[in-house]
């Protein structure tokens, strides 16, 4: 058959459309909210052999874990590939790349006998066992007390479920039901794209098919080489503290054919869970290289083809086996968040000034009050983003790293689990002033309304806040207070399995955005709105801009 250009394009928009599809039918059966009203999960079509060809929504940083992790089973299980297969993994060493939380499903297609790709999806489950409900714990200390590991095992074996392996699976969660009900959520998701990139193999030809996969993937390189050659050349160092003190180093090297990530020079692995795996490192300098050359089309393997990203084994970006690793995401996030600022200073018509930079986990959880099960709800926050030059930050979205997803409603919180939620308004506290001024962050907090209940949490950019650009503010900070029912109020940015009984409440504050210029350059007019908006207050007006 014809390999003309516009066949090409409509293959590969209809890989979109499947991909797209595919979400949607995991949203719509999923049973836990941090699936369907979150959207904390991704999917993915990769070729034969596992390279990425196109996504569908859900958080960015999930984009680049399918490919690796269908290449992890593409590898351990060669010739043992049979039609009607369904993998999952959620082992960061065996193909699962961040936490063991998040399941990885991956159906491989066969037309004709052919293997010709893979549908593939992602999503954050509520709990799979471990020493903690949740399976979250700041205490871990290595990955066997984070849950259930699978390392890339058959669920379903030529169309028929291995019901052991379902059955181990389901045994090890405190939430059965939830969990077995999101694992078949994800089963529908990667059946109905095996059906549609099947279906559109047999329309067009396997050798038609995979050639327009081929195609999509050199152009997506030949953008990326192009729009390289657009940015600043040279080598960029940052070195920046951490909140626990630790020293974080990057160096960033960019000529007309590559764009270099180095991160050898850094700390050794966690003695706690804030370790990532060197695939996890990886997908955060993808977000931030496709962030700077080519925002606008899907990504695929050819996108990152000039990026290559420097780890040393052994460090907290390269975590060896058995590290803890179940608050990945905020390590990662700030590796996304490093190259940003080493970069901004260069690319500021690209990059504004730094945002709350934290995915703020927070996992409240214990046995509901009325249905007796034990519930736990799994909320990333939202926060403040930084200033551009010209233009204020937004407030009140999800982190870079996060992307793509929503808060839970409060309604839906209240029905589900068993809390109140009693306030959610911007938080107006002092920071991110300048010339433009950061996005507000929030306030939120839950009530509690049961005698067991726990508060895991962990955030970041709470004592190092988000960093300002050419003499703007920086941010105000991200942090949790638990009031208990006697009024005294403790604070914490790290958490775990915090007591909490009926009536106490957790109050979640994120940061604002930082500031971009000088705070005495605002426009008064904007200054005035800004006070009569409940943003600013009269006196912190007068400390700042007068």
């Amino acid at each position: 058959m014809s390999t003309d250009q516009i066949t090409l394009e409509i293959i590969q928009n209809s890989l979109q459309a499947a991909a797209d599809e595919m979400f949607a039918a995991m949203r719509k059966t999923a049973m836990s909210s941090i699936i369907y009203e979150v959207l904390d999960m991704g999917t993915g079509i990769t070729d034969a052999t596992g390279r990425i060809a196109s996504s569908g929504a859900g958080i960015p940083a999930f984009i680049g874990v399918l490919d690796k992790s269908v290449q992890y089973i593409v590898q351990k299980f060669g010739d043992d590939i049979q039609a009607g297969d369904v993998f999952i993994t959620n082992d960061p060493w065996h193909g699962g790349v961040t936490h063991l939380n998040d399941l990885v499903l991956a159906m491989p297609v066969f037309s004709n006998g052919q293997l010709i790709a893979w549908a593939a999806n992602i999503a954050h489950n509520s709990d799979v066992g471990g020493m903690a409900p949740g399976s979250l714990s700041g205490e871990a200390t290595e990955i066997f007390q984070e849950g259930l590991r699978l390392p890339a095992v058959k669920l379903i074996r030529e169309g028929v479920t291995d019901q052991a392996v379902m059955d181990i699976i389901t045994t090890n969660s405190r939430m059965p039901d939830f969990l077995k009900g999101d694992v078949w959520a994800a089963i529908a998701s990667v059946r109905i794209g095996a059906k549609r990139l099947e279906a559109l193999s047999q329309k067009y030809g396997n050798s038609v098919f995979t050639a327009a996969i081929d195609n999509f993937m050199e152009f997506g390189e030949a953008t990326a080489k192009a729009e390289i050659k657009k940015l600043p050349k040279g080598c960029f160092e940052l070195s920046e503290e951490q909140d626990d003190g630790r020293i974080f180093n990057i160096k960033v090297t960019i000529n007309d054919e590559e764009f270099i990530v180095d991160l050898r020079d850094n700390p050794d692995q966690d003695a706690g869970p804030t370790n990532t795996s060197r695939d996890g490192t990886i997908v955060c300098a993808q977000m931030v290289f496709k962030s700077l050359t080519d925002p606008n089309t899907p990504a695929n393997d050819g996108s990152f083809r000039p990026l290559k990203v420097l780890t040393r084994e052994g460090s907290v970006f390269h975590a060896q086996e058995p590290a803890a690793i179940g608050f990945y995401f905020e390590t990662e996030v700030r590796v996304y968040d490093l190259i940003w600022r080493c970069l901004a200073p260069h690319i500021k018509e690209r990059l504004p000034a730094g945002h709350f930079s934290s995915i703020c986990g927070t996992f409240i959880g214990g046995t509901h009050p009325e249905t007796g099960r034990q519930y736990t709800i799994i909320e990333p926050q939202i926060g403040g983003w930084g200033a551009w030059d010209g233009r204020d930050g937004n407030p009140c979205i999800f982190s870079g790293f996060h992307g793509e997803t929503y808060n839970t409603p409060a309604e839906i919180s209240e029905a589900r689990n068993g809390l109140f939620v009693d306030r959610m308004e911007l938080n107006t506290a002092p920071g991110g002033e300048g010339e433009y001024m950061g996005g507000r962050g929030l306030i939120l907090e839950y009530r509690i309304r049961t005698k067991n209940g726990f508060l895991t949490a962990g955030y970041t950019r709470s004592k190092i806040k988000p960093w300002s650009l050419e003499g703007g503010e920086e941010g105000s900070g991200n942090f949790v207070e638990v009031i208990k029912t006697d009024g005294t109020t403790e604070t914490y940015s790290f958490v775990s399995g915090l007591s909490l009984t009926t009536d106490d409440v957790v109050r979640v504050i994120t940061s604002s955005g930082a500031g971009y210029g000088d705070p005495k350059k605002r426009d008064p007019e904007a200054i005035k709105t800004d006070i009569q908006n409940g943003l600013l207050t009269e006196e912190r007006a007068k400390e700042i801009y007068y």
